[in-house]
């Protein structure tokens, strides 16, 4: 075990950087770093560190270190005090570190670096199907895309109508479970139950009103703007949620009508009727007040359906990269101790 500065030159001064440097920023995101890959393409500024290895030192290696948990172990251990997590550059110096030969420090940053490769690739993939989703919605909704039936004929023309003319919203619940799951607006994210926590009914809180029933549509009524909404598919019946979202029950396709309040027209809609400004927030009458465009059934069945097929392989490319980082993090943990 030996000090960081033995292999190290850290300056925390406005610099030109040169390949190989490390850059570490000492307030705010701390933990995260990079390496530098050209001469004098960048300089730094007030807040970051620039660390620069000498020759039996690899900076690839050090910069995974400092972003693994041991690494942030250290940062903590020096964090001044402040609103926002910091670290004197001086402090950097005193970090300890397990520092093998530079073979060694070269295979293991060159297998966590193509680790990392594998993060960026599914990251990208994941970025480019969402812009294509968007943009194909975007078409759709607006009508410049129009499906046609098995017979290859057009559809009828699409009607426009209320949200609360084409949909039930916030139907009267039954009575609520003496145990249920409760799903409030930190259950979900990007579309994802990501927390099912099962709660009883007398010690659960006054916004867990919503019985929820298969193909319902949960609406988030503060921040719109994130569309972070959720379409309940699950057979159980023992699911209620926040009273922070619009419940959306419907005859006409659910699927249809939950990815037509992801679009750009209809938000934009929403948030002209929001009140607040750092919790901008619609109440549901509002929100039916609000005019969309239904086709005909069979046709709401196909977008929904080609919709459904691109969610599909988004949600496999998002599996596949949380998976990467969870295995990254899981190798930062055992290769640094």
């Amino acid at each position: 075990m030996s000090y960081i500065s033995n292999a190290l030159s850290l300056k925390l001064i406005r610099s030109r950087l040169n390949k190989g440097d490390i850059v570490y920023p000492c307030v705010g995101s701390i933990g995260n770093s990079c390496v530098i890959e050209a001469n004098g393409k960048y300089h730094i500024q007030q807040n970051i560190a620039k660390i620069t290895c000498n020759k039996l030192t690899s900076p690839y290696y050090i910069s995974h270190f400092l972003m693994s948990h041991l690494g942030m172990k250290e940062v903590l251990k020096f964090n001044a005090t402040s609103s926002q997590p910091n670290v004197l550059v001086g402090s950097l110096r005193k970090f300890k570190i397990n520092l093998p030969e530079l073979l060694e420090q070269q295979k293991t940053a060159s297998f966590l670096t193509a680790v990392d490769t594998k993060i960026n690739q599914l990251t990208k993939k994941k970025a480019l199907l969402e812009d294509y989703k968007k943009g194909v919605m975007q078409q759709i909704f607006s009508q410049d895309i129009r499906f046609k039936d098995d017979s290859g004929n057009d559809f009828p023309e699409w009607e426009e109508k209320k949200l609360r003319d084409a949909v039930l919203i916030n139907p009267k619940s039954k009575q609520l479970p003496n145990s249920f799951i409760y799903v409030d607006l930190e259950s979900v994210n990007s579309g994802v139950l990501k927390k099912e926590d099962r709660v009883l009914l007398i010690d659960a809180p006054s916004r867990a009103q919503r019985l929820l029933k298969k193909q319902d549509i949960l609406f988030q009524t503060v921040r719109p703007y994130q569309r972070n909404n959720y379409f309940f598919d699950k057979e159980e019946l023992d699911y209620v949620a926040s009273t922070g979202y619009a419940q959306i029950r419907t005859k006409n396709s659910s699927k249809y009508i939950y990815h037509y309040l992801h679009n750009d027209e209809f938000v934009n809609k929403v948030l002209l009727r929001c009140t607040g400004t750092s919790y901008p927030a619609i109440n549901s009458t509002d929100l039916g007040k609000i005019k969309i465009q239904i086709p005909s059934n069979k046709e709401q069945s196909k977008i929904a359906d080609f919709l459904s097929v691109i969610d599909k392989k988004i949600e496999v490319v998002n599996n596949q990269l949380e998976k990467t980082i969870t295995f990254k993090k899981g190798l930062l943990q055992q290769m640094f101790v």
